[in-house]
């Protein structure tokens, strides 16, 4: 298969062996130099859109591979399972394409531009915050200047995932001048018509390889690049729940590449002493039930999403209390959960596991971990929920 050329493999089985072979030959070798240097995951993105995984979200009559949700949180969380930034990057790709799957394909531009992604298997990247909001993506202070069908969008985004290494930008900003903060709309400017002054250093803890410091953008582009209608509906029905979804699943994949040492780290204790159960084991039964306590958490949001998300009445139900909750429920679990489970998988490994030139080293997958919880503040997701609640009137 060679997305190249335009022929591109639909295949779901296709597409998840490339994940593994990327993840296995190309992701994991270049993991550890990545995170060390805080640089872009070329290597890997590379060898994705080789193999046409970048277009796995568009829909196959566009000519991608149409995936449902189950089969983007299997690709996001095989790669992550090698390099939690590399993971991470795919997933917020695969944010920006279902925004625009699900939102613009009453739009000819946008039709025509979900082919050249499948053809040229183009990279997208997002910029929702900006100076003066405090984080809340629901809130803009820049907005869209209009003229004879044109825009120009000047933005001051706190953070800017791998901007300098997209292809296009999916811009949140108020609908005009006159608009009211929350009267957002998402915006597509390409690689060529905007410009970007960084404004901030992304030297982290973890998650290094996103490459998400500030930003000054200044673009321009026609009307029609951008997304129609309101991006509170683009947001709730599916932004939040992409988001939440796909993060859960490459969080699990860092969780389970911890677990996975640990688990080698107790089998060759046993290999040592034959005929005994190392005293390690039952702290790896243990972690192994959370492990997969997480999965099926995030697993079932995405069955469920995948059994509503078509039509206009699953898109009303995306839009409702008793969504958002369910969204907010599984990042603010399964974030909190990446680092219990890293954690405990250390205490199995011991010092080998804190040593950075061990085998079984685990200290990027800690540091990684430590991030989930800060993507969108669990303690703002814990405000907006409690308000919600008290609203509420079904069973939570």
């Amino acid at each position: 298969m060679n997305a190249r050329s335009g022929q591109v493999d639909q295949g779901f089985e296709v597409l998840i062996k490339a994940a593994r072979r990327v993840a296995t030959e190309v992701a994991a070798i270049h993991a550890a130099d990545v995170d060390s240097k805080a640089r872009f995951p070329t290597e890997t993105v590379a060898a994705l859109r080789e193999a046409g995984v970048l277009s796995a979200a568009v829909p196959r009559e566009l000519g991608g591979a149409g995936c449902s949700m189950v089969e983007l949180t299997q690709l996001c969380s095989t790669l992550s399972q090698a390099c939690g930034s590399s993971g991470m990057v795919l997933a917020m790709h695969y944010i920006q394409v279902g925004c625009i799957a699900r939102h613009g394909l009453g739009s000819a531009f946008f039709r025509g531009y979900l082919r050249e992604l499948v053809q040229h298997q183009y990279l997208l990247a997002s910029m929702t915050s900006e100076v003066g909001t405090y984080g809340d993506t629901r809130s803009s202070v820049c907005a869209v200047e209009h003229a004879n069908g044109r825009f120009v969008l000047n933005k001051d985004a706190t953070t800017g995932s791998y901007c300098e290494h997209a292809d296009a930008i999916l811009v949140t900003c108020r609908r005009d001048k006159d608009a009211a903060a929350s009267d957002q709309v998402l915006v597509l400017v390409k690689r060529h018509d905007y410009t970007l002054k960084q404004t901030t250093s992304w030297d982290t803890l973890g998650m290094r390889g996103t490459c998400s410091p500030g930003f000054r953008l200044e673009s321009s582009g026609a009307d029609e690049q951008i997304i129609p209608g309101a991006f509170a509906d683009s947001s709730a029905q599916t932004m939040v729940p992409y988001s939440h979804i796909l993060w859960a699943s490459l969080w699990w994949g860092i969780s389970a590449d911890a677990v996975g040492k640990a688990a080698n780290f107790v089998r060759g204790q046993a290999r040592h002493n034959p005929g005994t159960v190392p005293p390690t084991a039952v702290r790896l039964a243990e972690v192994s039930m959370q492990l997969q306590v997480m999965k099926q958490n995030w697993q079932s949001a995405a069955q469920d999403f995948d059994g509503i998300a078509e039509g206009d009445a699953g898109r009303e139900a995306l839009s409702t209390i008793g969504w958002a909750l369910r969204f907010n429920n599984l990042k603010v679990s399964c974030s909190e959960a990446v680092p219990k489970i890293v954690h405990h998988a250390l205490q199995i490994v011991g010092i080998l596991g804190y040593k950075n030139d061990s085998p079984f080293s685990l200290g990027r997958q800690y540091r990684d971990s430590l991030s989930a919880s800060l993507m969108i503040s669990n303690d703002r997701i814990a405000a907006k929920s409690a308000s919600m609640l008290l609203v509420f009137k079904d069973a939570p």
